[in-house]
């Protein structure tokens, strides 16, 4: 059954489905205090991990207001969460809903406002990877098609949708709730200490993630990829997406010894992962963001980003499976990690959230756009 515990009326409905979603749309909520209210669709959801990244982002854990999404195909979880969620809305008319990134719920979440007339407010608004086999750059080019409002955290992203004819006024720079969120859930030196000795992981080694298509349902690129984790030439975590762990057993791709298979990791045991590693090897998006917060080196397995400003800055380099050994060198390096320590993050100034709530409450008037 779904749930609709919470009225949505004259509410800014704050919609979120994945657990990355949750924990970027946090701080926002708490920046709205009572005029906000989450709307949780379910499109990843485990009870147990959910509930958890709830709890750590300090908010009550919500059920599912949708029924039957987790497991669809893209256009059957599109089509359900419109259906639904305009259907609440019409019921529960909100004063604007607010979506963020380039998901599927993101997706269905503007267009279920926007054919209703509600206001829609787009958090991360103008990442673009050019790049149109990726699921989510449909995803952004369509919400940037339907917001009313564009909270792009960065000036090369409110770019983009300048170039892409976005009207300037509705436009604004707001930064990225991604350095609220890290800053305040990142755990203390002792807690840190505590995760890795709970894991049997040691500090200064090597953290690698991987769960995107591209390197998953490749068997060649998998197997270079988990080669060059084992010759990097120190131990490495690789905490599994669940993609990834039938990947390997289907292609049967071997596993070197120094790489230490661990289960998926809540949010903040990531974190602790993440800031006493030396080294992030991964395909993800967001770590993109948070290593710049965290000022960790990170090597990106993929062919294209859509977070430009995180290479530009040094923190991340993008490489193919077989150049992982070099450029995690050079990563490495004594003067490119000095530098890191010195540089800012181009994700904003941690009051990202405080200005997307007042856009998302009082409307684009509220505040100077571009």
């Amino acid at each position: 059954m779904a749930d609709e515990s919470t009225d949505l009326t004259g509410t800014v409905a704050v919609v979120f489905g994945t657990r990355p979603e949750i924990i970027k749309q946090a701080p926002v909520l708490h920046a709205l205090g009572a005029d906000g209210a989450g709307v949780f669709t379910g499109q990843h959801y485990d009870q147990e991990l959910t509930e958890a990244v709830f709890r750590s982002c300090g908010l009550d854990p919500l059920a599912p207001a949708v029924d039957g999404v987790g497991g669809g195909t893209r256009a059957q979880q599109v089509a359900t969460m419109v259906d639904r969620l305009a259907d609440r809305f019409t019921r529960q008319r909100p004063r604007a809903v607010v979506v963020q990134g380039d998901t599927n719920t993101a997706n269905a979440g503007a267009q279920a406002g926007h054919y209703l007339g509600i206001p829609v407010v787009h958090v991360e608004a103008g990442l673009r990877s050019h790049d149109r086999a990726m699921p989510e750059e449909t995803n952004r080019l369509l919400i940037s098609a339907l917001a009313d409002v564009h909270c792009a955290a960065t000036p090369e992203n409110a770019r983009n949708l300048l170039d892409g004819a976005v009207p300037a006024g509705s436009v604004f720079v707001t930064g990225n709730p991604v350095v609220e969120a890290v800053t305040a859930l990142c755990p203390s030196q002792e807690e840190t200490a505590a995760l890795l000795a709970g894991l049997g992981v040691a500090p200064g080694g090597v953290v690698a993630t991987v769960h995107r298509p591209e390197n998953t349902d490749d068997p060649q690129r998998l197997r270079t990829l988990v080669g060059g984790l084992g010759a990097l030439g120190a131990p490495v975590a690789l905490p599994l997406h669940p993609r990834t762990r039938k990947a390997l057993g289907a292609w049967r791709v071997p596993v070197p010894d120094s790489v230490r298979v661990l289960p998926p990791v809540d949010y903040r045991t990531f974190l602790a992962l993440t800031r006493s590693a030396s080294l992030l090897v991964s395909d993800s998006g967001g770590l993109q963001e948070e290593v710049t917060v965290l000022k960790k080196p990170l090597v990106v397995v993929r062919t294209s980003t859509e977070r430009p400003e995180s290479v530009a800055a040094g923190f991340s380099v993008l490489s193919e499976p077989e150049d992982l050994v070099e450029h995690a060198r050079r990563m490495t390096s004594p003067q490119a990690l000095a530098r890191l320590a010195d540089t800012p993050s181009p994700y904003g100034d941690g009051l990202a959230s405080q200005r997307i709530a007042v856009l998302a409450r009082d409307g684009a008037s509220a505040l100077q756009p571009l």
